[in-house]
């Protein structure tokens, strides 16, 4: 008999077992992965790289697709997971970014490709780790460039600088 099961709550799930023990089901995981499938065809896997007990990955595919569309990592160790990306499109790239550098907690960078070219089209940073947003960057034109950067420089809240970084876009550029 084979770990996977169909309970009550309407989804199989693999209790860690190994490749072998399921390669007739075409899984591929190893003991410390955890994949629940769903009866609607979306999965969720937990990953345990380390061993200690704790995810250090998170992926789910909520479309049903065979990728996942949202991840989670514990970056550094903490037992926290802290970098989240996602594909909003379905073009299996991720679309959104976000990470928390310094461990509060909280993301403090963020990026997204706004236009689905595979770049990113739109950055802010929170890079005095206060909870406010004292940078971010703009290409709205998706060429690749940065075109617009604001900045907060002295951490009042308030933007205090903008830099028009492409000619093609810059207001004040003289033609």
């Amino acid at each position: 008999m084979s770990d996977d099961y169909t309970g009550s709550e309407g989804y199989e799930q693999d209790h860690g077992t190994t490749y072998e023990d399921h390669n007739d089901h075409g899984h591929h995981h190893n003991e410390h992965v955890i994949v629940a499938e769903y009866t609607d065809g979306t999965a969720s896997a937990y990953a345990d790289t380390d061993g200690d007990g704790y995810a250090n990955a998170v992926a789910n595919d909520t479309d049903g697709d065979g990728y996942a569309d949202e991840a989670w990592a514990d970056t550094d160790g903490d037992h926290r997971l802290d970098t989240y990306a996602r594909d909003t499109d379905g073009d299996h790239r991720a679309d959104e970014a976000y990470g928390d550098r310094n461990g509060d907690g909280r993301f403090d960078i963020a990026a997204a490709d706004t236009n689905g070219d595979g770049r990113a089209d739109v950055y802010a940073a929170d890079q005095n780790f206060d909870g406010r947003v004292d940078a971010v960057a703009y290409d709205p034109n998706g060429d690749g460039e940065l075109d617009k950067i604001v900045l907060d420089t002295n951490g009042d809240g308030v933007p205090d600088t903008v830099v028009y970084d492409d000619p093609d876009t810059n207001p004040y550029a003289r033609a």
